[in-house]
């Protein structure tokens, strides 16, 4: 008689290797700094109406694109949330590098698009799509798993509208992004080292954001790429 494989008791999960060193960073996080979250909801609309222009110009542009565009714009108003902890102090980053989470097998990686102030949608995308690509091949460099000043996590593909996402220690702050509900608006979440940032700040960032992401978003004629043209 045959076992029936669906019945075989399930592999324990050992917190070892690349697993033990996710959940030992997470618990360090925890432990050392003072976490809160907030959550909201942005009307999608603006950044589905541009996902869906350029992606008839031939280029696929994401959410997470749109959101990493929109927090180089407004992160220079808000320094405290693109900041490091160094030797006891949160020190504002001058360069805005912004980690993105990457769920793998067994494991997480948080690769960065490095300086996206001073990059173009087109070019967000591709170079976020060059981390996606190359993580589960463990091509990421040093430099790219190491560099972020913020992150965000994208939850988007799941039913889960708002989740408490743990810092990316020594970062202050990390952006999670939920999925779009039948209202056409998206979850938006806000956690924070309350060490560093309060209450009213924090609410100030994530209403900026919301905003940003609710505003007109940038489109292939403004950006001079168009069907048959390449992304600069």
């Amino acid at each position: 008689m045959t076992e029936d494989p669906s019945l075989a008791k399930p592999a324990a999960l050992r917190f070892t290797g690349v697993r033990g060193v996710i959940a030992r960073r997470m618990a360090e996080s925890l432990a050392t700094t003072a976490q809160l979250s907030f959550f909201a909801d942005a009307d999608a609309s603006a950044m589905t109406s541009a996902r869906a222009a350029w992606k008839a110009a031939g280029v696929k542009v994401g959410y997470e694109d749109l959101v990493i565009h929109a927090l180089a714009r407004i992160l220079p108003r808000f320094p405290l949330f693109n900041a490091l902890e160094v030797e006891g102090e949160v020190v504002p980053q001058a360069e805005i590098h912004v980690g993105v989470a990457i769920a793998l097998p067994g494991a997480l990686a948080v690769p960065c698009v490095f300086d996206c102030a001073g990059k173009d949608l087109p070019t967000i995308a591709a170079e976020r799509a060059s981390l996606v690509a190359r993580a589960p091949r463990n091509k990421l460099t040093v430099r790219e798993m190491s560099g972020a000043t913020i992150s965000i996590s994208n939850l988007g593909l799941t039913r889960v509208r708002h989740f408490t996402p743990i810092l990316n220690r020594p970062q202050t702050a990390i952006i999670g992004l939920g999925t779009i509900g039948r209202d056409g608006s998206m979850g938006i979440s806000l956690t924070v080292d309350h060490r560093a940032i309060d209450g009213a700040p924090a609410g100030e960032f994530l209403t900026a954001l919301c905003d940003a992401l609710e505003a007109p978003q940038p489109l292939p004629q403004a950006t001079g790429v168009g069907p048959g043209r390449a992304p600069p």
